[in-house]
């Protein structure tokens, strides 16, 4: 078989058995918490990977393009929020893919787009369901918990011609917090924020039947879902910097990895030079507000060890530049050219977007299989 010293760097490997061990691990906390587990597929894009999470296809799931949502459901995964606010001109690709027997589902937050859904749904004959976005930390999209246009754009979608699946919510303000207790009330916040909204809805007699609320780090944190009916997440499968600086796990809970090759040094800068730069890494640098800023990524060897303070200082679009942390008192490691080396990323879904597949390994340096990546929209 193949392994990680025998392939043209940089590529991105999958620890399989990590990335098992993550999934059965949220799966019991969602059960624990008594909810749905809708896990996000946009953190793999990869249809083996999503069969590897799901275990069973039949089961609920979360995209963020249309582009997985057709290749999910081509593989059996028929259960999905498309959880981006719906763009009219998509429309079109949402009905067909109801009409080919997927149950997929839209998200919204204004008049427009609800009209337009309702438009849609008339000209088909065919009700197309939509959750309205709730903000519930001021961060991205969504109307507030108490705004009154929700109730209106639940009304107009019933009466227009569509179906008013529910309410969802993405707690992305938890990528900030850094005490336990902060990340329980970032969860308890995104649970009243979508629950109010259901609340609401309800009580001026509109039907909610579901209450969708996610982001990895709340789902880690929540101690109490009272109210809602599922859970999105999706890093959590594979892990990444990011997740290891809010305490979601740890550095060797991070399945996702990209080799690359030592090709040159700059001793008096105190350099290490790679093959694996943005375009291999991304540009994400989701650790410099963090406690422990990680650079472009934390640098191991072929084993996945870390090399203490060693992290990618820099990239250029097909260099990285190594140096040790600021403030680390560490010497530079002896790394001669040819060198190959592992680089824990910051962000895995921005990472897994710049590679065709993963090689897939199973603990160790010996690759077990390919699993191609989805790219597009």
């Amino acid at each position: 078989m193949p392994n990680l010293s025998d392939r043209d760097t940089p590529f991105l490997a999958l620890d399989r058995d990590r990335m098992d061990r993550n999934v059965a691990r949220m799966r019991d906390r969602a059960e624990a918490l008594g909810v749905t587990l809708r896990p996000h597929l946009k953190t793999v894009k990869s249809v083996p990977a999503a069969q590897r999470i799901l275990g069973d296809m039949a089961a609920p799931a979360t995209v963020s393009t249309l582009q997985e949502a057709e290749a999910f459901a081509e593989a059996g995964c028929r259960d999905l929020i498309y959880a981006v606010g719906i763009a009219p001109a998509k429309l079109p690709r949402v009905l067909a893919m109801r009409q080919a027997g997927t149950d997929l589902a839209v998200i919204l937050d204004n008049a427009a787009q609800a009209e337009a859904v309702c438009a849609a749904s008339r000209a088909a004959d065919a009700p197309i369901p939509a959750l309205i976005e709730i903000d519930s930390d001021g961060m991205r999209a969504g109307l507030a918990p108490d705004d009154p246009r929700i109730v209106a754009l639940g009304r107009r979608l019933v009466e227009g011609g569509a179906e008013l699946r529910g309410v969802l919510t993405h707690g992305g303000a938890s990528y900030g917090r850094f005490t336990d207790a902060d990340r329980r009330a970032m969860a308890a916040q995104e649970r009243d924020a979508a629950v109010a909204a259901a609340t609401a809805l309800r009580a001026a007699g509109l039907a909610c039947p579901v209450v969708s609320v996610g982001s990895t780090p709340s789902a880690a944190f929540a101690t109490d879902l009272t109210g809602v009916t599922e859970l999105r997440a999706g890093v959590y499968t594979l892990s990444d910097l990011m997740m290891a600086g809010l305490g979601v796990g740890g550095i060797d809970d991070i399945a996702l990895s990209v080799v690359a090759t030592v090709i040159g040094h700059q001793e008096a800068r105190g350099w290490i030079l790679t093959d694996a730069g943005f375009m291999a890494l991304s540009r994400d640098r989701g650790t410099a507000g963090m406690p422990v800023d990680q650079g472009f990524g934390l640098v191991a060897d072929l084993d996945g060890v870390p090399f203490g303070d060693l992290i990618v200082q820099g990239t250029s679009q097909e260099h990285g530049i190594l140096a040790m942390r600021p403030g680390s008192s560490a010497p530079l490691p002896d790394l001669p050219v040819g060198t190959r080396l592992r680089i824990y990323p910051n962000h895995a879904c921005a990472t897994v977007g710049m590679h065709p597949a993963f090689a897939v390994t199973e603990g160790g340096q010996e690759i077990v299989d390919d699993w191609p990546i989805l790219r597009g929209w």
